[in-house]
């Protein structure tokens, strides 16, 4: 009997030349399968876009938006499937047909040109330059708003009014006050211009105060040219485009006092399609209940915002800070508020102090274009 280790390798005892041959037939097919895998493997390897072609940049013009197809001559990249991406550029100015989109929290205002009119938002009058919408339907209330990060959490804008009337309170204010508060120029001002541009270059969002008739009127009178509920419409829109054409570069009006001219809908409704028109805000100071401002804004595509708090009423430094304690309050409850003022030397204080405290506790500053409600978007 032959010994198992005299017996040739390959052999068994059971194991005839059939089993020979299958474990030979299986060595073959695995052999195959392994060098297959490799093959396949270095393959996809060597590709030079492995996995998957890239989605299609697709520059988007007012003519594909509105179709929904792409153009191909303006496609960076032609390929099927997949998301397509549409190209942001921040850097690239309007004007040429092409909508940029932007990320509001990934750009910034360049304040090199922040202080720079529009051309094709403006046009000339004989009192000066009047805000308009642009032939391309970009609105000054879009065009001169400052950036901000576009999160959800608490918000506050701070709407601080009265500049332009003392030079040196104006340009101490306009210095001191956080970039992200936004400033409101008296029609009644001097160097409204020259403040604009400090302003804007600072990073402050800007808007104009507009002079509504109060009760008691003319006892106590907002200024030259004040808006009253007895004047035509032609001689409203008249003392507000003198308004308007004080000065450029800001997203919309406040009211100045007002309550009475606030009230009446039919003084007030000449106004507001006339902001709507030229494609402005409209911000309420939220000191009169009786105003119609919500509802004219609306059917007039007015962009509208109303303050929660006056805060300077009492202008002791201590009851401002609680006012903007207060206004921090609401917006953790609802998620914004806002409060308006005067540029008093105490309310600046107040409120520069405020808010590098309260962005500490999460507060975000905003201007007021951030939290208007806008009934074209």
């Amino acid at each position: 009997m032959q010994r198992e280790i005299e017996r040739p390798l390959g052999q068994g005892l059971a194991m005839g030349d059939g089993g020979s041959r299958r474990v030979s037939a299986n060595a073959v097919v695995s052999s195959l399968a392994v060098l297959a895998i490799i093959a396949v493997s270095g393959a996809i390897a060597l590709r030079d876009r492995p996995f998957r072609m890239p989605a299609p940049v697709v520059t988007t013009t007012p003519e594909t938006a509105e179709t929904g197809k792409a153009d191909p001559s303006k496609s960076a990249t032609q390929a099927d499937g997949g998301a397509k991406i549409i190209r942001v550029d921040p850097a690239k100015q309007s004007g040429s047909g092409v909508v940029v989109i932007r990320d509001p929290s990934a750009i910034g205002q360049n304040l090199r040109v922040a202080h720079l009119p529009d051309p094709a938002l403006i046009e000339q009058s004989e009192t000066g330059p009047l805000p308009i919408r642009a032939a391309d339907g970009r609105r000054p209330f879009d065009v001169y708003a400052r950036p901000w990060s576009g999160a959800r959490g608490a918000r506050v804008a701070i709407v601080i009014g009265g500049f332009g009337i003392s030079q040196t309170g104006t340009q101490a204010a306009i210095q001191r006050l956080p970039a992200e508060v936004t400033i409101a120029f008296s029609p009644q001002g001097n160097s409204i211009g020259r403040w604009m541009q400090a302003a804007r270059q600072k990073g402050h969002e800007i808007v104009m105060q507009v002079p509504l008739e109060p009760f008691d009127y003319p006892n106590v009178n907002p200024g030259r040219n004040t808006l009253t509920v007895d004047a035509s419409a032609d001689e409203s829109i008249k003392n507000l485009r003198w308004a308007l054409s004080r000065t450029t570069n800001y997203t919309g009006v406040m009211n100045f006092m007002g309550a009475r001219f606030s009230a009446d809908s039919e003084a007030m409704q000449p106004m507001l399609a006339e902001l709507g028109k030229r494609g402005l805000l409209y911000l309420d100071d939220g000191s009169s209940a009786r105003t119609t401002a919500p509802e004219l804004a609306l059917k007039n595509g007015v962009p509208f915002a109303a303050g929660d708090a006056t805060l300077d009423t009492d202008r002791d430094r201590g009851a401002i800070l609680k006012k903007l304690d207060e206004l921090e309050r609401t917006a953790r409850a609802k998620g914004f508020a806002i409060g308006t003022g005067f540029a008093f030397d105490t309310t600046v204080d107040a409120v520069t102090i405020w808010a590098t405290e309260a962005k500490k506790r999460g507060i975000e500053i905003v201007p007021i274009s951030a939290l208007a409600s806008d009934p074209e978007r």
